[in-house]
């Protein structure tokens, strides 16, 4: 149950991350920097939770649905 919710966690943080990219996006005229920076961010997270799902998928952590 656990894992569940901190999958959920990361795919919820992943998805506020790509609005604040968008956020960014719309708002800053001159430049793109935080855009990038939250689009890097959103990158980083989502090939950590597909790390963590293929690890937890070895180590009998994620079971199949």
């Amino acid at each position: 149950m656990v894992i569940k919710t901190l999958i959920v966690l990361m795919l919820l943080v992943i998805i506020g991350s790509l609005f604040s990219a968008l956020y960014f996006l719309a708002k800053d005229k001159n430049g793109g920097e935080r855009t990038v920076k939250a689009l890097t961010v959103r990158i980083g997270l989502s090939i950590g939770l597909f790390v963590f799902l293929l690890i937890g998928y070895y180590f009998n952590l994620v079971g199949q649905v």
